[in-house]
């Protein structure tokens, strides 16, 4: 995966025609090359302690090294001389019994041709399951809007199955793991007293990744698939939650925070749209493209949900995301958002007194 980044990084420096001057649809070329953009690591999270975790080389990428870009031409030209020939290959016979069918587009979306481990569609699987529960367990009537009571019976029904659904994407010899896996598991979808959610669940969804991939079990070939699938549904079924039950945001810093809920989709977003030809930070404010991208970009969607749950004009009630939008690159954005999260989730008290550690997560 590092040497396709790498790859990506320096053809985008090579001269080339313009999408219209190659004869290609631009919004089409736009979601093909700015979706291959992400990537799927948790360096956001590697701060929470010193032991050896997976390589990290061949996820979501870094900010962009200049000096590195400075010699792409260079290097494209010598990689494409060092890749092998081509050769030419006989083509097969169509042998009988014929049985002929209407060609349709197969690829749809990058998720067509990506490639998903049996864990990963575990995992999908599962938090599509529990996606199911909410439809199962409607809100309760009441008169306060936030914190519908109804969210301690979805989440009853988590700390009684949720074992079960661990146990199940690990292998037999790994079985014993629940007891230290499931913690993590369970405090990734909010405080069932409080009835609230906020980024220190999310880092316990990152820690029950990472504890999965110290077991050797996500490996360096899915980190892509982890963000972009198994993050991504993660993060449909925590609004589900947030919208359906109306949970309190937990330590949310109001208009002064980025959202009243996530942070690491702002950084895996942001890393999505390093070096986009055409969709810059200032791009968030033009509702066209939050319509037509924001299901295929997660910095996008992170801004249309904020859009959708706050009233007003976005300089109101987000004037920080609205202040980033004036940075000029997408780099700057992500380093940014990797110093901010450093600061503002890990290494704040009030955030991290509520970690869990472990023997996969040591203290």
């Amino acid at each position: 995966m590092m040497a396709a980044n790498e790859r990506m990084n320096e053809s985008a420096e090579a001269p080339s025609l313009s999408p219209e001057e190659a004869g290609e649809d631009p919004a089409i070329m736009d979601r093909y090359a700015g979706s291959n953009h992400g990537g799927g690591g948790y360096n956001a999270v590697g701060g929470m302690g010193a032991w050896p975790g997976p390589p990290m080389d061949g996820g979501m990428r870094a900010p962009a090294n200049p000096s590195v870009h400075s010699m792409a031409h260079g290097s494209a030209i010598t990689m494409a001389a060092l890749a092998p020939v081509p050769q030419a290959r006989p083509v097969p016979l169509f042998q009988p019994p014929y049985a002929f069918v209407v060609p349709r587009k197969r690829i749809n979306s990058l998720a067509d041709i990506e490639r998903e481990s049996p864990l990963i569609m575990s995992i999908v699987g599962i938090l599509g399951r529990m996606s199911e529960w909410v439809d199962e367990i409607p809100p309760r009537q009441q008169p306060a809007r936030y914190g519908n009571l109804a969210f301690r019976d979805w989440q009853a029904r988590l700390e009684n199955q949720g074992p079960n659904l661990v146990r199940q994407i690990l292998p037999d010899h790994l079985t014993d793991a629940v007891i230290e896996l499931f913690p993590y598991f369970q405090d990734s979808f909010g405080n069932a007293t409080r009835i609230d959610f906020g980024t220190g669940h999310e880092v316990n969804f990152a820690a029950f990744l990472i504890c999965l991939a110290r077991l050797g079990l996500i490996k360096q070939d899915d980190y892509q698939a982890v963000v972009l699938r198994v993050f991504v549904q993660y993060l449909d079924l925590m609004r589900k939650l947030q919208t359906t039950y109306w949970l309190e945001p937990a330590g949310s810093h109001g208009v002064w925070g980025l959202d009243d809920y996530h942070f690491l989709p702002f950084i895996f977003g942001s890393a999505q749209l390093v070096d986009h030809k055409y969709m810059k930070p200032k791009s968030i404010h033009n509702q066209d493209i939050l319509d037509h991208f924001s299901k295929e970009y997660l910095y996008l969607g992170c801004i249309e949900f904020v859009k959708k749950v706050k009233k007003g004009p976005l300089a109101e009630h987000s004037p920080m995301i609205d202040d980033i939008s004036g940075v000029p690159s997408w780099t700057k954005v992500n380093g940014g958002m990797l110093k901010m999260f450093k600061a503002e989730v890990l290494e704040k008290v009030p955030i991290m007194q509520h970690f869990l550690f472990g023997s996969l997560i040591p203290w």
